[in-house]
């Protein structure tokens, strides 16, 4: 701790020390004030100035110490100046005593806390910015809560002085008022009970209260007013009790939940159950990164031991391999299922009609209008094409099209462009240039995968130029043309323009959100790249929620799940309690080879955020099993807090990264340190030792040395 921390730390003691040592408490007792008004306004009537300044001065630090007495001085306050003087008086200098109690718990001890549970206070920080002032108010209104803690813990939050101050100004005046009455009437009471009476009390816990109340009353007044002009079709009793549009990842777990606490639920699928992930997405790239590097391990065998061979196979047996995943997958999204599990499967398009009803075309024709209580919107997302002149008249594929496009080719495209250095622009050019495509991969930024560290950037970019991928970078791209016949790219790049001539082109610049086509518009549902919804999920209409990629931030497969539960869990119970959507732990991973998978903090998101880190690394390249596996590069990098092993993120680069980082996730998700994975056995030899190493490599800085050179010491006495 700091030494001003520590002077602080010491003035206070000795203050609350003398004011023990010295027995002052004796004459904060409501005896005490009784037997010495007399004197109190004796003495105010011959130096009036004198007294009000001394008063108000052994006020603010009586407060600002949280030193107990708060009411007997408050009624001293009545008793000597009266209502009106005692009242501007206490307001003040008990609001600028908070305040004073307030900045030094921030002082002292926010720091240390926010080092010890920054990633719990994280979630406290975001409310008090949204509606600490709200809360303060309504605790400061109930006089029952004690002022001088709610002083320390807001010392420990975010909020603003000013804001404390003004809040606290306000919410304190009504109690204030209360007790400098009662010392203007000193006399006629007998004991502190005549003050706070049951039924005071009582009026106070309900002005406390009312806030709350007016909260619910404004909200009331504000759904009331956003289906005004819906209020005339606004059904007496609904067919379900939720309507899931999208049958993606989003939009299966939605309508899961549903059925298994027994409601009545019907998803809508347009396509193709499962989504992007399972069709376009996660399962086929798997796939097809999974025969790739097959073909590479063959073609260097003799890190095995065996002869390097050159890989014979069919291009048409990979595609056909991944489309039999595929298959075999779909049985766990497909409408059997779900309509085992209790779950109405409609195919078609579904289209909001107001906020409760959704009309269908059905894919076989016809269409059914349903309502229900409320809708789940979780339409998903689709590859952005971007508007490049001539792109049309060229052809191209995205990641969505590619797998049925490419399945009807007898070999790989011999030359293949990539737009996009993405972790899909960058997982297909890899594969892709395994299986024997001339790869160039085109992106506009300085460097591929741009969201990670530069270091992981760099691995990247010479993982796939090993591949023979042509990685192309602070290139942009500017048409398209065909050239004496042969489709060609143009590119600028350092002010020149460059040509480049492919077969293939592969757009996989990123993915945007379906909004489109069901309604959102008609509804006046706000979008902007996505569905605007609050932190419960809800849209400005309180019963219709967005989830997964249409919802973001994040497009992965896992978070849309992770919101699916959210989205859910309020549609169908939300009259009795909301969930907040939890995003302070998610992980996610690029599956190139090596693996780049991370959960939290990178280095670059600390140093933009300006959050104070430490950095810990382990090389993989020492990693037993990784030897034997001939896999023997990569690192893990774990941030924490500086001096503690308190997690802020973790980027793992090599085999199998993303099944490696499920290890932090966990810890970071229930707050365990370094040290308890320090502590954890490990089976060996496995690659997860690298993440009990890491945590070695932490503890081996963080040693006490000088704790070391005593025990060095005893063991010499030891010795003789």
């Amino acid at each position: 701790m700091r030494s001003p921390k520590v002077l602080v730390l010491l003035l206070l003691a000795v203050a609350i020390g003398a004011f023990v040592a010295l027995d002052l408490g004796r004459f904060l007792s409501f005896e005490a004030l009784k037997a010495s008004q007399a004197s109190f306004a004796q003495l105010h009537a011959d130096q009036p100035f004198t007294v009000a300044a001394v008063y108000f001065v052994l006020y603010v630090l009586a407060t600002a110490l949280s030193i107990p007495g708060a009411v007997i001085i408050t009624l001293a306050g009545g008793a000597i100046f009266g209502l009106w003087q005692g009242l501007l008086i206490v307001s003040f200098a008990s609001t600028i005593g908070a305040t004073l109690a307030f900045l030094a718990s921030r002082f002292v001890l926010r720091d240390w806390v926010e080092d010890k549970f920054g990633s719990r206070l994280a979630d406290i920080n975001r409310g008090v910015d949204k509606e600490g002032a709200f809360y303060l108010f309504t605790l400061r209104l109930i006089p029952v809560v004690p002022f001088f803690l709610i002083n320390l813990l807001m010392g420990l939050t975010r909020m603003k002085a000013l804001t404390f101050y003004w809040v606290s100004q306000l919410g304190m005046l009504a109690g204030t008022a209360v007790y400098v009455n009662a010392g203007t009437q000193l006399a006629q009471l007998d004991s502190l009970q005549g003050i706070l009476s049951p039924a005071l009390l009582g009026s106070f816990v309900l002005l406390g209260v009312f806030p709350l109340i007016a909260r619910r009353i404004v909200a009331a007044i504000q759904k009331r007013k956003v289906y005004a002009r819906w209020a005339d079709q606004r059904p007496k009793t609904f067919d379900r009790n939720l309507i899931v549009i999208g049958g993606g990842a989003g939009g299966l777990v939605s309508a899961y939940i549903a059925a298994a606490v027994k409601a009545k639920v019907t998803l809508i699928e347009a396509h193709k159950m499962g989504g992007d992930c399972l069709n376009y997405g996660c399962v086929p790239s798997k796939a097809l990164i999974k025969s790739a590097k097959l073909a590479h391990q063959m073609r260097h065998a003799s890190n095995y031991g065996l002869t390097d061979a050159t890989p014979s196979f069919s291009f048409k047996a990979v595609m056909q391999r991944v489309h039999d995943v595929i298959a075999a997958i779909e049985p766990h999204d497909s409408v059997e299922r779900y309509t085992g599990l209790g779950v109405e499967v409609l195919q078609g398009y579904g289209k909001l009609i107001n906020p409760w009803t959704v009309e269908i075309a059905l894919n076989g024709g016809g269409t059914q209008r349903l309502t229900a209580r409320a809708i789940v919107i979780a339409a998903g997302a689709r590859p952005f094409v971007p508007p490049l002149p001539g792109l049309d008249e060229v052809g191209y594929v995205t990641s969505d099209t590619l797998w049925d496009e490419f399945a009807k080719l007898d070999s790989a495209p011999k030359r293949l462009v990539v737009l996009g250095g993405g972790p899909i622009g960058s997982e297909l050019a890899q594969s892709f240039a395994r299986l024997g495509s001339h790869v160039t991969q085109v992106e506009m930024g300085a460097r591929i995968m741009v969201r990670e560290d530069a270091e992981v950037s760099e691995l990247a970019k010479a993982s796939l130029q090993a591949d023979g991928v042509d990685v192309l970078t602070s290139h942009k791209a500017l048409r398209c043309e065909l050239v004496n016949g042969e489709k060609t790219l143009f590119v600028e790049h350092n002010g020149a323009e460059k040509r480049i001539v492919f077969d293939q082109l592969l757009c996989a610049v990123g993915r945007v959100a379906r909004l489109q086509g069901y309604g959102l518009e008609d509804l006046g549902i706000p979008t902007h790249r996505t569905v605007e919804t609050n932190e419960y999920l809800q849209t400005i209409y309180p019963n219709i929620y967005a989830a997964g990629d249409v919802a973001g931030p994040f497009q992965f497969t896992h978070t849309a799940a992770h919101q699916a539960w959210y989205a859910a869990v309020n549609a169908l119970f939300g009259e009795w309690k909301l969930f907040k959507a939890d995003y302070s732990v998610i992980p996610w991973a690029t599956f190139i080879d090596p693996e780049v998978a991370r959960v939290g903090l990178n280095e670059q998101e600390a140093k933009e955020k300006n959050i104070p880190y430490e950095v810990t690394k382990y090389g993989i390249d020492d990693l037993d099993r990784a030897i034997a596996d001939s896999e023997a590069h990569g690192f893990v990098k774990v941030l924490t807090v500086p001096g503690k092993d308190t997690i802020l993120g973790v980027t793992i680069v090599g085999t199998h990264a993303g099944d490696l980082l499920a290890e932090f996730v966990l810890a970071m998700k229930h707050g365990l340190g370094l040290n308890k994975i320090l502590g954890t056995i490990h089976t060996y030899p496995t690659l997860a030792e690298s993440n009990k190493y890491v945590a070695g490599e932490w503890k081996r800085a963080h040693a006490p040395q000088g704790l070391l050179a005593w025990v060095k010491k005893y063991h010499d006495y030891k010795r003789g």
